[in-house]
């Protein structure tokens, strides 16, 4: 009962997620590497009221993010997040659609996937942690970079991502202080090795960039239903239950008894 319960629970707020994306303009921004695309969705997330979809990866470094809000909202973040790729030098384009028709939502992942992050609700460790990223050209210098990393400060490796074009990036979690002079620390190794990319420091993620980021299973934490001991069923059987006597089998003496002393 309980299990139909939360499937009946996430399968109405899927659809409300989907009612409310029905009439919410779409907006896209894409950079060339993989940190680029992240702290250009942490911009846009930051300077208006917009939901963050996720990341379109289609090879040789090219990383879409995409985004859903109001009009108003998404133009803003879009212009903020084109400000900030170009800022990094990595701005490929960008596009706004005020309201895109239904057909589009059903054949590309916007809506259905934005429904299903809501839908798992897992809770990493290292949520609410600063966010550290390397990105690499060739695997060698970014196992390197991770290496460096985990000896220069208290940071955890939580996951790497692969955009294509030989990049890949290695994503840390910590405090601000931690990441930053681990990051520093990856890059000289990763300069020393191959060839570095890009790199970038998000000190306060919020919720939905936890949700659209790659974690390790190991810092996932899921709810555990509660396991009663099974002796406590049996203690509760043998509780003696107190009733009181059927007064139509009392016998019948007793209403005689009572009409002799009248």
């Amino acid at each position: 009962m309980e299990t139909y319960n939360q499937r009946s629970m996430s399968s109405s707020e899927g659809a409300r997620i989907q009612d409310t994306f029905q009439d919410t303009a779409l907006g896209l921004v894409s950079t060339r590497s993989f940190p680029a695309i992240v702290g250009t969705a942490d911009m846009m997330l930051k300077s208006a009221g917009v939901h963050l979809v996720g990341y379109e990866k289609i090879g040789g470094g090219y990383c879409t993010a995409i985004i859903r809000g109001g009009i108003a909202d998404v133009r803003l973040a879009v212009e903020s997040g084109v400000q900030t790729a170009e800022q990094f030098g990595q701005l490929v384009s960008s596009l706004v659609i005020p309201r895109p028709y239904p057909n589009l939502d059903i054949v590309l992942p916007i809506t259905t996937r934005f429904t299903k992050l809501m839908e798992e609700g897992n809770y990493s460790r290292l949520s609410n942690q600063a966010i550290g990223l390397v990105e690499t050209r060739g695997f060698p210098a970014m196992v390197g970079a991770c290496d460096a990393m985990l000896k220069a400060a208290d940071v955890h490796l939580a996951a790497y991502e692969k955009i294509g074009a030989g990049l890949c990036t290695a994503i840390i979690r910590g405090s601000v202080a931690n990441v930053a002079v681990a990051v520093e620390a990856g890059m000289f190794e990763a300069e020393r090795i191959g060839e570095l990319n890009a790199v970038m420091v998000i000190p306060r993620p919020l919720d939905e960039m936890e949700q659209t980021l790659p974690l390790a299973s190991c810092w996932i934490e899921k709810h555990q239903p509660l396991n009663l001991p099974v002796n406590i069923k049996e203690q509760v059987a043998e509780i003696e239950v107190l009733r009181l006597p059927d007064l139509t089998k009392l016998p019948t003496k007793i209403a005689e008894e009572l009409w002799n002393d009248e």
